[in-house]
């Protein structure tokens, strides 16, 4: 059976405040409790985490450590991503060098880029922006994972398909635009997060 994309959605917001309550010293949780730090119904919990398997003890609850390493096995977390950034402008940039990546291992093993004059600088040691020329060969010898896309929508596409025929799994898309893909495909539209924060404060408002 497929799983919900709304369910797939919040398992990393599951497993970020399980490694919260880990890091705090909890031993065992029950879903009352997580339902009210995460604003959701503890029924709701639970019926996302039936989708995986059966957790937890009546009476009990949930074992922090060892619910954590589940969902780590449910997203993927416990093997290491290799990921590659295409486009070398500030948000290229600020993903490359941002450490919580690693951390949860998503390496950035290369950063791509078609300007002359970046090609060849060092973003971190190790890790300079190399020519997009030469994309394919790296992600095919490399076997990159992930591609992270932030070029602008008019070369989007044709970066994505240059990614799929190299044998790039999934794509993390920054382009204001919609992907034509045979693999999956996430999208971040900063804009679109605003324009939704904007309309729910209006809304707010004029409920008072």
């Amino acid at each position: 059976m497929k799983v919900p994309r709304p369910v797939i959605k919040r398992m990393p917001v599951y497993y970020r405040c399980l490694e919260r309550l880990k890091n705090e010293g909890v031993k065992y949780v029950s879903s009352q409790k997580l339902a009210r730090r995460l604003h959701l119904k503890d029924s709701q919990i639970r019926k996302d985490l039936s989708h995986f398997g059966k957790f937890g003890k009546r009476g009990v609850g949930y074992e922090v450590e060892s619910l954590l390493n589940d969902i780590t096995k449910i997203l993927g977390l416990h093997k290491q991503w290799k990921v590659i950034v295409v486009g070398a402008g500030n948000i290229g940039k600020a993903i490359a060098r941002f450490r919580a990546l690693e951390k949860n291992n998503f390496k950035v093993v290369a950063v791509f880029d078609t300007d002359k004059r970046k090609i060849g600088t060092e973003l971190l040691p190790g890790l300079k922006i190399l020519d997009i020329a030469n994309l394919r060969d790296f992600v095919s010898r490399e076997r990159a994972d992930l591609a992270i896309l932030a070029v602008p929508a008019s070369s989007a596409q044709a970066v994505a398909n240059d990614l799929q025929k190299a044998g790039i799994r999934g794509i993390l898309c920054f382009a204001p635009v919609t992907l034509s893909c045979a693999i999956p495909v996430e999208y971040v539209d900063i804009t679109a997060f605003l324009k939704t924060l904007a309309y729910s404060v209006l809304t707010e408002k004029y409920n008072m």
